[in-house]
């Protein structure tokens, strides 16, 4: 399993078309991080992060907010979107989601 976080500063983004890059973390079948890999998404455009994120594998997108066309477009590409995570270490996020304890709020993104 891939699981992809928008970073900002080594943190998670609240925004998800406005990070610096994107963090992947590689999942093993034990739910143990057994990779990461950093890369730089394609200019923000509408629709082009969930092609782009379907094309690189991420299985699941962890943000604190996400546009409504956005989700859709994940939702036909089979990838599942984790909304509301508060901003922090995205390891720590990812570990803390793997074993069932994330705490999520609202959809940061009100449009």
């Amino acid at each position: 399993m891939i699981i992809s976080i928008p970073v900002v500063k080594e943190q998670l983004s609240q925004h998800f078309g406005h990070c610096q890059y994107f963090m992947f973390f590689h999942v093993n079948k034990d739910m143990k991080i057994s990779g990461t890999e950093n890369k730089i998404p394609p200019a923000h455009e509408p629709g082009v992060l969930p092609k782009w994120l379907s094309d690189e594998n991420a299985d699941v997108i962890i943000t604190g907010g996400m546009g409504m066309h956005a989700q859709q477009l994940f939702e036909q590409y089979g990838v599942k979107v984790v909304l509301g995570a508060e901003t922090g270490d995205p390891k720590e996020i990812v570990e803390n989601w793997l074993k069932g304890e994330l705490k999520t709020g609202n959809n940061a993104c009100d449009h």
